[in-house]
């Protein structure tokens, strides 16, 4: 089998949560950049990283990178590129690109070129004027930084954080990827007890008990590689089978979700249903500045509102007041919160002993972390 390179895209902040998640897989040949982490492994590695990546937004099958000044260096370069070993002769693609700080800063240009450069390296190999493109799907990007141009083909389709398991949602949701990072960056383990208080329409819990049980996130989903001849279903098959066989289904966990939206709790029961884990999550209505609980050394990850509307920043404000006296309650759990809020530290009435910044689609957040007393063994 041979191999190949391929580059685990991600959001920002999060590429060390990626590359452990790269290593847990096996591989060991890893690089990391911002908003990547690049890694060689055999052919079989692109569908065992598209179904275990819990993090990472796509899988990218590397195809070349090199120096481009010109759009006939462009060209020249992308066309003596191997296309004719991947895309089929009724392959579809298209070609998506991005120009950051290089000559060539006309993306629909480059993207142009790039596609006329594949098509002539297959008419080479299929002896062909007129391609069909009924076949399997192919989605090329040319990407451009400071002059060098990396070709990939994405292997996922669809992105990483649709595991198929939404049946529907609240307004404003986290991303299954984000949700599972956070869960990752924290104190947790399947032997604590869990609580989110916002839970919406129930990422977080979802995935923390994904991660509880080892069901490989991508599972329930199709991946626009399953089509390609080269990839093969039976490397798909055998990747599936292992991640079946690796479900932990006798695992105990304690997990508990709640929102004071009636409505969001039903949709969340339904997704965790869809997921396969509404055995191990238990849902309430409530409101999070009323919790208490008797259980010790727990943890808390939570997604409250931010108060990004007008209007909304006065009620958050005496949210996270509420909260910081609710919470300092607890004081033998861990509390991880995510917010966009700069004054969280000051309204919650704590510093944090950890502040990581992320982002949450588009907005700038800090995942504000407060670690509480190890569990004694015993516990």
């Amino acid at each position: 089998m041979s191999r190949v390179e391929l580059i685990a895209t991600t959001t920002f902040g999060l590429e060390s949560v990626v590359k452990k998640e790269v290593q847990n897989l096996g591989y060991t040949d890893i690089k990391v950049e911002n908003g990547k982490v690049m890694f060689t492994a055999d052919e079989s590695a692109i569908p065992r990283a598209n179904l275990w990546l819990r993090s990472a937004d796509r899988v990218l099958l590397k195809m070349g990178e090199f120096k481009a000044l010109t759009f006939e260096e462009l060209f020249e370069k992308t066309k003596a590129l191997p296309w004719e070993e991947w895309i089929t002769e009724d392959g579809e693609f298209i070609v998506t690109g991005k120009s950051v700080k290089s000559k060539l800063f006309s993306v629909s240009d480059c993207q142009a070129i790039v596609k006329k450069a594949v098509v002539e390296k297959l008419k080479t190999k299929y002896k062909t004027e007129w391609f069909k493109e009924t076949g399997p799907k192919f989605t090329i990007q040319v990407s451009l930084l400071k002059d060098i141009a990396t070709l990939t083909i994405d292997t996922s389709g669809e992105g990483l954080h649709k595991r198929g398991y939404r049946v529907n949602q609240v307004e404003a949701p986290l991303k299954e990827t984000l949700a599972a990072a956070l869960i990752q960056l924290s104190y947790w383990s399947q032997d604590r007890i869990l609580l989110d208080p916002f839970c919406g329409s129930g990422t977080i819990p979802i995935e923390a008990a994904m991660i509880g049980k080892n069901i490989a996130p991508g599972l329930q989903r199709s991946f626009a590689s399953e089509q390609w001849p080269r990839v093969g279903k039976q490397l798909w098959k055998e990747a599936r089978v292992e991640a079946l066989k690796l479900i932990k289904q006798d695992v105990k966990l304690n997990i508990l979700a709640s929102d004071i939206n009636k409505e969001a709790i039903e949709i969340a029961k339904e997704n965790a249903f869809e997921a396969g884990v509404d055995d191990c999550i238990k849902f309430s209505v409530m409101n999070a500045t009323e919790i208490n609980i008797k259980d010790r050394y727990g943890v808390i990850i939570c997604n409250p509102p931010y108060g990004e509307r007008l209007g909304e920043e006065n009620e958050v404000n005496k949210l996270y007041k509420k909260l910081g006296k609710t919470f300092s309650k607890l004081d033998t759990w861990s509390i991880y919160v995510l917010t966009s809020n700069e004054k969280f530290e000051k309204l919650f009435g704590r510093k944090a002993d950890k502040k990581r910044k992320l982002y949450n689609g588009r907005i700038k957040v800090d995942y504000y972390q407060f670690y509480g007393p190890k569990p004694p063994k015993n516990k």
